[in-house]
């Protein structure tokens, strides 16, 4: 009796019309229940460490780019980064501002990108401030948020908001000059006129900052787009526009850079670094002549010839690596060197003259360089021949 009802029912349906039902019937038999027909785009999860912190007139956001999604899969490519800011006004110093209800886009960080502001394993990145940051109050915040994505259709949420006061640095020193001198390596420079608001700079402090280079290698060679680690090596006085560095080693590349400091309410500041001097210390100094000279001549003994014995004050200069004496026949004559290397001590023993002749002596003093000194005064002596009176 079914058999004829199913075929009753059948014959009441056009055959093109059968085929369609059959297929819908064979397509949602395969469906499993509970199966999502589209899976969600992948969100990442969000970034949990954002911090901010202002140096010079920019703030630097340092954070975490996440490695998973939400649902705890793993990121098989670093997502991209959208940055948002706020500027606010704050009505108490140090109060905590909440993520801003509607942020504004600072910057998209491309995922192909990202490794190009990586830095010891966190995304920084640097928010240049600009004068309208500063135009309608002194007292200003920003407020940045993060948000990550893998997919175009879908961010993470916001991470931590980061919030802190802005204040306008000074602008950097542009004139930073440095020369090598005698005593050192001498820094000048002229103090900002003015800040990033365009007013004059209460400038409480400058700080010098150096770094060094390869050894023995001239400033061209160092490398004008190398950023060495610059580590402070003096503060000085509000006033001041000069300093002398003589904690050098001659033969060596040093960079500097000056900052001036400004001091706000509960915060103090740096400008920004100065032009980067890069400067070779070439010693191309003379070291001073040796002083004091004094001669003694001790005659002829049974058991040893006559001779000359020169002495002389040791040098005072740090760097000095030896002396070298010269003896002449004339007084106004520099004569030739008795020395084949570098007197260590300052004394000489002149077995070589011949008794009853005068001789002229001068010494100088060479510094690990290779400068030496001019020639110090003339003394003279000269060995009794026989049967002569001592001079």
């Amino acid at each position: 009796m079914s058999q004829v009802r199913i075929a009753v029912a059948v014959s009441r349906f056009p055959f093109p019309l059968l085929i369609v039902l059959f297929a819908v019937s064979i397509i949602t038999g395969c469906a499993s229940p509970g199966e999502p027909l589209e899976r969600k785009p992948p969100a990442p999860t969000p970034v949990t460490d954002l911090a901010a912190e202002q140096s010079g007139n920019d703030v630097l956001l340092t954070f975490t780019l996440p490695k998973e999604t939400v649902d705890h899969r793993v990121l098989d490519q670093a997502p991209a980064i959208e940055i948002y800011r706020d500027v606010e006004t704050s009505s108490k110093p140090g109060e905590q501002l909440s993520s801003p209800a509607n942020p504004t886009l600072l910057a998209t960080i491309p995922s192909a990108m990202t490794t190009q502001y990586a830095e010891q394993g966190h995304v920084r990145y640097a928010d240049a401030l600009k004068p309208s940051d500063f135009s309608s109050a002194s007292d200003r915040s920003v407020v940045y948020i993060v948000r990550t994505r893998v997919s175009e259709k879908r961010d993470s949420v916001n991470s931590n908001a980061a919030a802190l006061r802005i204040f306008p640095a000074p602008e950097p020193v542009a004139d930073l000059k440095a020369q090598v001198t005698h005593s050192g390596i001498s820094l000048t420079w002229t103090a900002p006129e003015k800040d990033l608001a365009g007013n004059r700079p209460p400038i409480a402090a400058y700080r010098i900052y150096r770094a060094e280079a390869n050894a023995a290698a001239p400033a061209e060679s160092a490398g004008k787009n190398a950023e060495p680690r610059m580590v402070r090596i003096a503060a000085l006085a509000p006033d001041a526009s000069a300093y002398i560095d003589t904690q050098i080693n001659f033969g060596d590349t040093y960079s500097y850079s000056v900052r001036s400091v400004v001091q706000y309410p509960g915060k103090e500041l740096e400008s920004g670094d100065s032009n980067l001097e890069a400067i070779f210390a070439k010693d191309t100094f003379l070291p001073s002549a040796p002083e004091n000279v004094v001669i003694a001549a001790i005659p002829a003994q049974p058991e040893a010839a006559g001779h000359l014995e020169l002495s002389w004050q040791i040098s005072p200069e740090p760097d000095v690596a030896g002396y070298n004496l010269y003896r002449s026949d004339q007084s106004d004559v520099p004569g030739t060197r008795q020395n084949t290397e570098l007197l260590l001590t300052p004394a000489f023993r002149d077995m070589s003259v011949v008794p009853g002749r005068r001789y002229f002596y001068s010494v100088t003093a060479v510094d690990r360089s290779g400068n030496e000194s001019t020639p110090s005064t003339a003394v003279y002596g000269e060995v009794p021949a026989a049967g002569q009176p001592k001079p």
